[in-house]
């Protein structure tokens, strides 16, 4: 069986379209299309302002965008296509097959791009209001700030859908006043646009002192292009690439605007001008509240879209087992809208702790662009993998691929880590916090899948149906159910044995055993049968994508019916008085949570891995929420974990109280 599942997934891709052109303008492009508020005055900084400095920041802001978002992203990076999804875990999916240390980059790609979505809320919407100031000098930019903040992530709960059908016509607003107000600048400073020439990046870079270090300010333009292939399942390749001209074509006619208008004020320092920001510089005075408040309003959808797409990234990591298994909420039918209460939680936190810590936009730069250097870094190494392995592209233009982009964001990364004692820490904290997170979770599952012993079952079949009918047994349930992580449909769990026959022997009538195995498909839905013993012993096998909500009581009592209507199952209650009635007999689940034993002798690394992962699991969902099974049918039981069992114990026996 094959299915789209109920929130709108569907297969395929998407067909180029008006529509499709504005929902990418609304989702996608809010991190990179708000750049445009901060970037210059970064560059900038205190310094007086040159004409190296301005036609040679243009220049790099121009050939960034052009080699590390349009090349890079655009063009290259959306062909790594998982059935219509991109991301760095679904890039991750396609080519984990080729090396087992493939996790490392997949792991700290998440952990960093994480982290930007906890930096960029803040800066996007302090950039924006502290616009507010041209108009009223004193107002305190921060409680306004947390506001708007508290009230995005306190609006996740009940879904997006409504201010999605309005961000892309807000966004168009948005990318047009950018076109605008650029335009009208540069033409009165034609001479902005020799700084298409790759000649000023050159001499800003090399010849400019310390402009080399500059390069962590340029980096900021193109933060946004992760999100460009992590959105690909909403709009599609092509809708991306379509949308991506005219924003681009925006984007730079503010950037070179901003730079004519630096232009005529040579000598000056940006914080003695007007409002120590050339994007608002671009403005007339009476079009301010206008601006600041559509500037704010990008902010705002910029903030959505990272917090939405850190939603979408937890929920893979935890199908691919980088991330506990928090629960996560679906609260619309719109695609791909779901609500992570933990993640919204700890991105909430985070964000509040940087506007406290920093409060001011110009000091959140010093964190910001650190962590994400790395995500892009972490990609170009999978990408390359891609390439090769699944593009089958010529082994020198890989490694020329591989060798260029590595040299361009290693330069990049350089150039950011003179941020590190000035505020990158933070970013590098919140990413390593979560990178941690997910190395335990990974290596804890490791550790436990290598103890995981399975056995035969057809050993136990006879026991199995000699217990079903053993009346001196109290029946346990009409239908038991286990849970197992046997590949093979002949093998299971010895933990689930022990339950079975010696933890506290369970008679019911028909024994299932259901199985999820995880496909690096994003939306598979599928299942199959297979009757061990016909009406006796039953196991169920479901294959789902990693962005399948797992919701086995719901998926299992679809199997249900579609047997009970083919006539290959008799669910009535074996009770006769029941049975006469045609009463449904009980379901009963049976989920089986591994304890650490303490006859144990670890080595340095399983211990400190195992005594993480349990008190990290202490603060997480159970078992049975994870799997979506109806708590009142459920019963929980512990087993111990043996990793290394103490051996060569010396206990001495003494006979009637005294030593022999």
């Amino acid at each position: 069986m094959s299915e789209n599942n109920g929130n709108g997934h569907a297969h395929g891709h998407h067909v180029v379209s008006a529509g499709l052109f504005l929902v990418a303008l609304g989702i996608i492009y809010g991190d990179i299309g708000t750049s445009p508020l901060y970037v210059f005055k970064a560059i900038i900084g205190e310094q007086p302002i040159r004409p190296e400095l301005v036609y040679g920041g243009v220049s790099c802001i121009f050939w960034t965008i052009t080699l590390q978002t349009t090349f890079k992203y655009v063009l290259l990076t959306l062909r790594a296509d998982n059935n219509g999804e991109g991301g760095i875990f679904s890039l991750y999916a396609l080519v984990r097959a080729c090396g087992n240390r493939l996790f490392v980059p997949a792991m700290i790609g998440g952990a960093t791009l994480l982290a930007d979505g906890i930096i960029t809320p803040p800066i996007s919407v302090s950039s924006a209001i502290e616009g507010l100031r041209l108009v009223y000098p004193d107002i305190p930019t921060v409680p306004i700030v947390i506001g708007i903040i508290s009230g995005i992530f306190l609006f996740q709960s009940f879904g997006t859908g409504v201010v999605g059908r309005t961000f892309g016509p807000v966004m168009l607003v948005w990318f047009t006043m950018l076109a605008t107000l650029g335009l009208l600048w540069a033409w009165r400073e034609p001479h902005i646009f020799l700084a298409l020439n790759p000649y000023y990046a050159y001499q800003l870079l090399v010849e400019y002192p310390g402009g080399f270090w500059l390069l962590g300010a340029v980096f900021l333009c193109t933060t946004g292009a992760e999100a460009l292939y992590s959105d690909l399942g909403h709009v599609g390749r092509a809708n991306i690439r379509i949308s991506w001209g005219f924003v681009k074509v925006c984007l730079l006619l503010n950037y070179f605007g901003q730079g004519a208008w630096l232009l005529g004020h040579l000598g000056g320092r940006l914080p003695d001008l007007q409002g120590g920001n050339p994007f608002y510089a671009l403005m007339p005075v009476w079009f301010l509240p206008v601006g600041i408040g559509v500037a704010t309003l990008a902010a705002i959808i910029a903030s959505q879209a990272l917090i939405s797409g850190s939603f979408t990234l937890i929920s893979e990591a935890v199908r691919l087992n980088f991330w506990p298994k928090v629960k996560i909420r679906y609260p619309s039918v719109f695609k791909g809208q779901l609500y992570v209460p933990s993640i919204n939680l700890l991105l909430w936190a985070g964000c509040v702790g940087v506007v406290l810590y920093f409060r001011e936009s110009a000091h959140m730069e010093a964190a910001y662009g650190l962590a994400i250097t790395l995500t892009m870094l972490m990609t170009t190494v999978l990408l390359s993998y891609y390439l090769w392995r699944r593009e089958h592209v010529a082994t020198w233009a890989v490694r020329l691929f591989f060798g260029f982009y590595m040299l361009i964001e290693g330069g990049f990364l350089v150039a950011n880590l003179i941020k590190f004692p000035h505020g990158g820490w933070v970013s590098l904290l919140i990413a390593g916090s979560i990178a941690f997170v997910m190395y335990v979770w990974r290596a804890s599952h490791v550790i436990k899948r290598g103890l995981t012993e399975y056995v035969p079952l057809k050993d136990y079949l006879e026991p199995l149906c000699q217990l079903g009918s053993d009346l001196s047994v109290p029946k346990f349930a009409t239908h038991l159910v286990y849970l197992t992580g046997a590949d093979q449909k002949d093998h299971v769990e010895r933990k689930t044995i022990y339950s079975l026959f010696e933890q506290s022997p369970k008679r019911a009538d028909i024994y299932w055993f259901i199985h999820v195995d995880t496909t690096d498909e994003p939306y598979t839905m599928e299942y199959w049968v297979d009757e061990i013993v016909p009406n006796d012993v039953i196991r169920v096998t479901f294959r789902l994508g990693f962005r399948i909500e797992l919701r086995v009581n719901y998926f299992f009592r679809k199997v249900i019916a579609d047997l009970v209507a083919a006539g290959e199952v008799d669910i009535r209650s074996r009770y006769d008085s029941l049975r006469e009635q045609h009463i449904t007999g009980d379901f009963q689940f049976v989920v089986i949570e591994r304890v650490l034993s303490y006859e144990n002798a670890f080595d340095a690394h399983d211990k400190f891995v195992m005594d993480s992962y349990y008190f990290i699991k202490q603060f997480i969902s159970t078992e049975d929420r994870w799997f979506g099974l109806d708590p009142g049918t459920v019963r929980v039981e512990k087993v111990p974990i043996v990793i290394d069992p103490v051996e060569n114990l010396k206990l001495k026996r003494l006979d009637g109280g005294r030593a022999s």
